[in-house]
This record gives structure tokens, C-alpha cells and sequence, in this order.
């Protein structure tokens, strides 16, 4: 163990159970974040998700973000629970596997350019043609359709585009975007939503497999949709705020007379009157200012102020032990070693243990959320490229040696 890793060896190994997924199988042609993390989410319920990579390139995030010893730490967790094959698409006898792969499969995730698969020969009219009951999730930065439609998108771009930066950050500083790939983490989610739906359309309501379009802009518009009620009926653009929230106060972080810090939500108005006791300033229970959640809007910097002061003379335990026992919502703001080390998430087992042939005993992030019945689980997290070929190729696929020397002679796979 070298002195910049952390001993994960007291973590709770890995139990996988069974996954509500079993039996689904997924065909993941995608690169880089936002389709291939939704077919993790798929994996980690139990389906069957095998992940192609271009052969000699592999996938960009193998060389993206921080690596540990030449191994993508973001590539071993976007890749957990999936097989690992080589396939190019962009060969004519890449594209002809696909279509011999296609009716092996429920879903097909991919995130190329609108139009590219077309291109390919790999439209959906082609692939549905070949199994009526084929799902296939489309994730690009703005849609299939649109002026847009065939510019490169990127989570980055979409927290811009789609309105989420400009409401994010203070109100005397520049947009801001997420310190991590968050629009790439919501379309994700959004995406394996869509696949769920449409599963239970075709197998319980008698329905068939259908094409979803899944634009990370719009996915991340979805989390901010109710500022467009406020421009439409009330003519307002929302403007950043910064850990204010334009809809209730008090709500921001807190310094700590230690240095730490704490965030306050007064989601009620009985939570807000709490505080200002255990402030000690119940007088400010019948200030005009702050007699409810619409004098604080207004006053929302005196409002500040005052619990600035309160906490700014107190260590971060005794704050939030005097809130807990009067029951105000408030919480620490932890970095990622406080999370991995809080009791609370221990209990909830949030972090348990794997082995890893690359990076040894690793901590790893519990499936979320959890299925009483049907857990799911982390079998092993992501390898080397290729490393399933033969298994599949060979013996699932059915190809014979010739044919399987054949497509890596002339690079398809």
C-alpha cells in the first residue's frame, strides 16, 4: 500500500444478490458518461450489459480524469458489472456483427452524432426490423431532432445550455458548472428511467420496442422546469443567488467557529421559529422581517446575518447538537473522506470492498437504491479492454476460429 491510498481492508466485502434485471440483456455501444452510466445502473440491477469498445482505442475514458497507476479510476466504476468486448462500428463487418448480435438483445444503448448510426447502416428502422422488440436509448447533447440535433454535446455544455449554470453560483460572479459530471449523471439516470418504461410497456402491456430520445440538455432542464412557470406567469428570470434559494429562507451554509461548515434548511415555518430559539433570539420570531417565508425572502441578507453570527461562535459539533435536540434541520457539509469515514453511511454500508486485479482491495458504492427483495450488486468493477472477447465471440456468439481471426485481422473487433 503506497502512502497515498487508503486501507479499505475493515469495509464489508461485496455480497451480490439477485438482480430484479436478470434475464435482460443490454448491448452498450456507447462512449464516454451519460449512456454507458445508464447501462451501470442497469447492471448493478442484475441485467446482462455487454460494453464494446473501438479495438486499439478503447473507450475515451479510459485515459480521462485522475489515474492510479495507469488504470481511469472514473473507468473502473462507469464500467462495474459489465463484460468487456472489442467491436468496430465503424467497419462495414463491425456493423454486419451488429446486426447478428441485435436479435440476442433487448436494448441497445448508444451516443453517437444524430445521423451516424444511420450512416452505418444501423438506423433504428434497420436494427427494429431485425427484432421488433429492440429498445434502443439515443443519448446526445440536444436531441435527434432540432438545429442542434448534430452538435457534439457535452455535459458541460448542457448545464449552460439548458439554463442550470445560469442560475447556479453567486450573484457577483460568473455561471457556474458542477465540480463533476452532473448533467452526464442526470441524463444517466433519465436515460435508464426511459429503458424501464418501455420494458414494461413491451413485456406486461403487450407493447414492442421503441426508439427513446434522450437529450442530455433537456434531461438537465428537467431539474429547473418550475423557473420557466416563473418567467411565463410572472416575467421573472431567475438570476443566481448563490446558496440562496429564491423559493425559501433561510437556506444556505454556515461557518463554524472551528472553520467547519453547516447548511440550514427552513423548510417550515415551526422549523424556523426552533432556530431562532435555540439562537436566543426568539424576538426574531415576530420581526416584521421575519414573521414568514415571504418577509425572509425579502430580508434574506439580514436573515443571513443573524445565523451567521449565531454559529460563527460555536464548533461545528455544539451547532449541530443544539439544532438536532430542538429538531432544525441541519447538516455538516462533508468532503469525500468525512463521507467515507461518517458513522452514518458506515451503518448504511453507502462503501463496501472488492478486489480488484488492477487496484487491489477497493472501496465501492453500494447499488442505490436498494431492493428489498432483489438487491443486485457489484460482481467486479471495470477491466481490460477486450478482456471477454473470446467468451463471447467464441462461445456465446458462436463463432467459429476462422471467422473470429478474420474480424481481428481486419480490425472489427
Amino acid at each position: 500500500m503506497t502512502e497515498h491510498t487508503v486501507d479499505v481492508s475493515a469495509l464489508s466485502p461485496v455480497e451480490k444478490g439477485r438482480g430484479a434485471l436478470e434475464g435482460l440483456r443490454v448491448l452498450d455501444l456507447a462512449t464516454m458518461m451519460a449512456a454507458p452510466w445508464a447501462a451501470t445502473y442497469l447492471a448493478d440491477y442484475g441485467a446482462d450489459v455487454v460494453k464494446a469498445e473501438l479495438p486499439g482505442t478503447g473507450d475515451p475514458v479510459r485515459k480521462w480524469g485522475t489515474q492510479f497507476e495507469g488504470v481511469s479510476l472514473a473507468w473502473k466504476t462507469l464500467a462495474r458489472n459489465k463484460r468487456l468486448i472489442t467491436l468496430a462500428l465503424n467497419k462495414p463487418e463491425g456493423q454486419e456483427l451488429v446486426r447478428k448480435l441485435v436479435p440476442e438483445f433487448d436494448i441497445l444503448i448508444e451516443n453517437f452524432r444524430p445521423g451516424v448510426m444511420e450512416r452505418w447502416g444501423l438506423s433504428p428502422e434497420v436494427l427494429q426490423e431485425i427484432n421488433p422488440k429492440l429498445i434502443i436509448l439515443r443519448t446526445s447533447g440536444y436531441g435527434q431532432t432540432g438545429p442542434f440535433a448534430e452538435r457534439p454535446g457535452f455535459g458541460t455544455l448542457a448545464e449552460g445550455f439548458s439554463g442550470l449554470a445560469y442560475i447556479t453560483g453567486a450573484d457577483d460572479r460568473p455561471p457556474s458548472i458542477a465540480g463533476y459530471p452532473l448533467a452526464d449523471g442526470v441524463a444517466a439516470l433519465t436515460g435508464a428511467m426511459a429503458v424501464l418504461a418501455a420494458v414494461y410497456w413491451r413485456d406486461v402491456n403487450g407493447g414492442k420496442g421503441q426508439v427513446i430520445d434522450n437529450a442530455i440538455t433537456e434531461a438537465t432542464y428537467r431539474l429547473i422546469d418550475y423557473t420557466m412557470l416563473d418567467w411565463e406567469k410572472r416575467g421573472v428570470v431567475r438570476q443566481r443567488s448563490g446558496n440562496r434559494l429564491a423559493d425559501l429562507a433561510p437556506r444556505n451554509t454556515y461557518q463554524c467557529s472551528d472553520g467547519h461548515w453547516i447548511s440550514i434548511s427552513g423548510g417550515t415555518q415551526a422549523i424556523v421559529e426552533r432556530m431562532f430559539r435555540v439562537m436566543e433570539r426568539p424576538e426574531l420570531i415576530t420581526d416584521p422581517r421575519f414573521l414568514d417565508n415571504e418577509t425572509r425572502l425579502r430580508n434574506v441578507a439580514d436573515l443571513d446575518e443573524a445565523i451567521a453570527e449565531f454559529v460563527a461562535k460555536h464548533p461545528q459539533e455544539e451547532v449541530l447538537r443544539r439544532f438536532e435536540e430542538a429538531r432544525v434541520a441541519a447538516a455538516a457539509v462533508h468532503d469525500i473522506k468525512q463521507v467515507a469515514e461518517h458513522p452514518h453511511f458506515q451503518a448504511r454500508q453507502l462503501l463496501q470492498r472488492i478486489d480488484d486485479p488492477e487496484l487491489g482491495p477497493t472501496s465501492v458504492t453500494h447499488v442505490h437504491p436498494r431492493l428489498s427483495e432483489t438487491p443486485g450488486g457489484v460482481s467486479h468493477l471495470g477491466g481490460v479492454m477486450g478482456q471477454d472477447n473470446e467468451s463471447f465471440y467464441l462461445d456465446e456468439v458462436g463463432l467459429s476460429q476462422e471467422e473470429y481471426q478474420k474480424l481481428k485481422d481486419v480490425g472489427a473487433i
